[in-house]
Order: structure tokens, then sequence, then C-alpha cells
């Protein structure tokens, strides 16, 4: 019998362990650093407690304390204006800039780097730095307005102009983000599309308007959804300018939980605090996979 006549060998089952070696390792880093706090922060929520040791037990009363918690009324109106002041400004910029930036320019590849830098940036570097620069005693910002014959502004130390600095730097820092996803969207519009649309006769706007916008809409609704969860997630710029004063005026959501676990001592009721931003990102999150299950479904 030769060798080509004997029968090919079964294959090779493989152990029945083999898949839990490979996903047991992430499972375990799943487990260790989600959801046990998770499960923790949920059993510190029904407790008095100012350390993460044993506490009182005493039910829902930090949840009722939120319901009547002027500062955390104070602090969810905050992210609103945060959040309004940042995304729309941000995805704005980093529109224009990306429809600019996707024509042939000299240096065109040097500035879409320049722009995405402070995307790239710490968050604790970034504001030292703009700490400094907008320092109202020796700050660039203040300077340069001395130079013009201006007085200078109280850009940190003013409940008026705090939150509008903040603003400033973050969107700052965010545009070069919203650009490049923008550019990306941009160069997968059909180049037949807009030459028709020129043959005719539609303006510049008219194309844009008409043409751009809509082919971007798939686009936007994902970038408008990461962008309210970067907002309800900023926390190092904040804690490194201001810490969320003058007095109460730029504390946010995420800073009122650290205020409340380490320099209020009430872990139990940060932690209540806690879940709410976890609910709300959760929203925001169903609410990205959705779009971005619509926009694969347009593509």
């Amino acid at each position: 019998m030769s060798p080509r006549d004997e029968a090919p060998a079964p294959p090779r089952r493989r152990p029945r362990w083999a898949p839990y070696v490979f996903v047991g390792p992430a499972a375990l880093l799943f487990l260790a650093f989600s959801l046990l706090p998770i499960v923790i922060a949920v059993a510190l929520s029904f407790q008095d407690t100012a350390t993460l040791g044993d506490g009182e037990w005493v039910g829902a009363a930090n949840y009722r304390t939120m319901l009547g918690d002027p500062l955390l009324r104070t602090a969810l109106l905050n992210t609103l204006v945060f959040t309004v002041g940042t995304v729309p400004t941000a995805m704005a910029i980093g529109l224009a800039l990306a429809v600019a930036l996707n024509r042939p320019l000299p240096g065109r590849g040097l500035l879409r780097a320049l722009f995405f830098v402070p995307m790239i940036a710490a968050g604790v570097v970034v504001g030292v730095i703009m700490s400094w620069i907008f320092n109202p005693d020796y700050g660039v910002a203040n300077n340069a307005l001395a130079a013009l014959g201006l007085a200078g502004l109280p850009w940190l130390t003013s409940p008026r102009t705090a939150m509008f600095t903040l603003v400033a730097v973050v969107v700052w820092t965010r545009i070069g983000f919203c650009m490049v996803i923008y550019l990306g969207a941009l160069q997968s519009i059909p180049a037949e599309l807009r030459e028709a649309a020129a043959i005719d006769g539609a303006s510049g706007w008219q194309r844009f308007r008409r043409l751009t916008v809509p082919m971007l809409a798939p686009t936007t609704s994902i970038l408008l959804i990461l962008n309210v969860v970067f907002s309800l997630q900023a926390f190092d710029v904040i804690y490194v300018m201001t810490g969320g004063g003058p007095g109460f005026s730029t504390t946010v959501l995420i800073q009122y939980v650290f205020r409340s676990a380490f320099a209020d001592a009430r872990m139990g009721y940060a932690a209540a605090l806690g879940l709410l931003l976890v609910l709300i990102l959760l929203v925001f999150t169903l609410l990205r996979h959705r779009a971005t299950k619509r926009a694969e479904e347009l593509l």
C-alpha cells in the first residue's frame, strides 16, 4: 500500500482549556480594574464613611441627599455650561480647519500636525502652561493686553472669566482631534459629486451646505457624542488651572466627586455621585454605539 493511499490523519483537536488561557488575562484585568471598582462603589454609595474601610450602612440616604444638594445642582449647571461651550465650538472650528486644510496648500502637512499637537499633550502640562499664560500678574495674556493699551483681566481669579478661560483652553486642545476626524470624512466624499455640483452652477457655499454637510452627518453625530463624553470626563486641566474655583464657579460634576471624596471626606456620598456620572456616561456611550452602527449602515 503506497503512502498516497493512506487515509489522512484526523485534525488535532485543541484542548478545551486553550481559549481560557488567552482570554483569562484580559478577563482578570477587567475584573480587577473595571468590575470590582464598580461593585465597591455601589457598596460605598449605601454607606456613611470617610474611607474605604468599614462604614455605617445608611441605605439610600446618600441618594436622597443628592436630590436636595444645591452644590450638586451648581456642579451639574457648570458641567452643562462647560459642555455647551466646548463641544460645538471645537467641532465648528475643527470643521473649518478641515475644509481649509483639505485643499492643496503649501505646508499643509505641517499645519495639520501643528493643530493636532495640543490634543496629544498631557492635560496636566497644558494646565500648567496655560496657568502661566493667564496669570493676572505676569501672564502673557495680560502683557499682550497691556502692550495694546488695555487693562488686564482676572482670567482665572474671577467667577465671571474663569469658566470662559477654561472653555477656551479646552477648545484649543480639542480642535485638532475634530479636524482630523473631519478630514478623514471629507476625503471619503467622492470628488465626482462635488464636480457635478460645480457643473450644475452651485457656488462654493451651496456645495458645502447642501452636499458636504449632509454627507458629514454620520461623522458629526459620532463626533458630537465623543466630545460630550470628553467634556464630562474633563478633570486634569480644570484641576490644575482653577481647582474648581474661584469659589464653586468652575466645579463640574467630576470635580465635585473628587472634592466630596478627598476634601470633604465623604467617600460614600462621592461614590453615589460617581455612579451618577457613570450613568450619564453610559447613556452617551450607548448613543455613540448607536451612532457608529448607523454610520456603518450608511457607508
